[in-house]
């Protein structure tokens, strides 16, 4: 099993994640990445944040020893003799004992933003540096969608004195992030810092010729807009592959194990919608550390080595307006809330998330020793071993 070829389609954080950790394994067969973008894998959480200030090192280290081809796509899923493969739109054909679906996901947009100049997603190298070249001449810009990514770019925005307005269709902004007791909280961050934050409002039309110049909304309200950012979410890349008959709902369907519903194909990162033992339901997440652990649990279950105990809780942080928030866990609307030390309007505060009285999460800003605690605390606390049941497509 140590020398089978494998193949991956995606070179983003989940195909290199998964290249270092079969290597670590010990396997030291050949290992071909496809990649759409023409750059070796890169770290994207600082595309949101300090990269739009100026260049800074992406790399994601080294470890990860395979053969790259980068800027072509997958096409279609085939079955070969030598196992399951993919075809490139240049009609290259790979193929091997094992495939790895590791294709990510794409930004949202809206109707009409691809017509005019000014209006950015975010999700590539080359999509920050349009937005930061936009930041560099934007006396006004609007953002639309009021999760991490849209105010962390609003955080970004102010620091270069720019008038920034974040358009956000839901009364509760990041209250499905953070639960209804520090979601408020935190969007209450924006106003704070001079940011004009409209909720409960959608986004009826782009104003402008070749570039936008205003966005209109649907109680009427026009908001002048040198740039705009859309920040509203991603798809999962799977359209591609549907032909082949693979199990795809909302992500590819897998196991605890990655595993899809066709033997020797593997899916992991955004692009998976993976069964998780803890939630006892499917569940897709896009965050960094969800990568990078199913990339070891893929690892392991194509080595047929040992799983890695425990799993971690689900974590991710942001930073936004020179303050680091961090969350470690699961949270529901039901939980209970405490903070053990401040509270977001202070310079630093601590919560915790208790079901039953039993802790299921942490939020914290700036408190990142005792937030690690805590974080350990949970994970010893949340069942998370795996093990290998039937695929379910529940």
């Amino acid at each position: 099993m140590n020398a089978d070829p494998v193949v991956v389609v995606g070179a983003s954080l989940a195909g290199f994640s998964l290249v270092r950790a079969l290597r670590e394994h010990g396997h030291d067969g050949n290992i071909t990445v496809v990649g759409d973008e023409p750059h070796l894998p890169y770290d994207r959480p600082p595309l949101s944040k300090e990269f739009l200030q100026g260049d800074i090192d992406l790399a994601l280290g080294e470890g990860a020893e395979a053969n790259w081809i980068l800027g072509r796509r997958a096409n279609a899923l085939i079955r070969t003799e030598a196992g399951p493969g993919v075809v490139l739109d240049d009609g290259t054909r790979i193929a091997g004992h094992s495939l790895v679906l590791a294709t990510g996901a794409r930004a949202r947009s809206l109707p009409g933003a691809e017509k005019m100049g000014g209006i950015h997603t975010l999700r590539t190298l080359e999509d920050a540096r349009a937005i930061r070249d936009s930041l560099r001449t934007a006396k006004t810009v609007v953002i639309i969608g009021a999760g991490l990514i849209g105010a962390e770019i609003a955080s970004t925005a102010v620091t270069l004195g720019i008038a920034v307005s974040i358009v956000e269709i839901s009364t509760d902004p990041l209250t499905a992030v953070f639960g209804p007791h520090i979601g408020p909280l935190c969007a209450a961050m924006h106003g704070a810092n001079g940011v004009r934050l409209l909720t409960g409002v959608a986004v009826e039309k782009f104003i402008g010729d070749e570039h936008v110049r205003a966005v209109r909304l649907s109680d009427g309200t026009e908001l002048t807009a040198d740039a705009v950012v859309i920040g509203i979410g991603a798809v999962p890349n799977t359209e591609w592959a549907r032909a082949a008959g693979l199990a795809v709902d909302s992500g590819f369907v897998t196991d605890s194990l990655c595993r899809t519903s066709i033997p020797g194909i593997y899916a992991i990162g955004d692009c998976a919608r993976s069964y998780n033992e803890a939630l006892g339901a499917h569940h897709r997440s896009e965050h960094w550390t969800n990568a990078t652990v199913q990339a070891r649990i893929a690892a392991a279950t194509i080595l047929g080595a040992p799983q890695q105990q425990p799993i971690p809780v689900p974590y991710f942080w942001s930073r936004q307006y020179g303050r680091t928030l961090q969350f470690a866990g699961r949270c529901r609307a039901t939980d209970e809330v405490r903070f053990l030390d401040g509270d977001p309007s202070s310079p630093s505060c601590i919560a915790l998330y208790e079901r039953d009285g039993v802790p299921v999460a942490v939020f914290a800003i700036d408190h990142p020793r005792l937030f690690t605690r805590y974080r350990k605390h949970i994970e010893r606390l949340t069942p998370m071993s795996i093990s290998a049941p039937s695929l379910s497509l529940s």
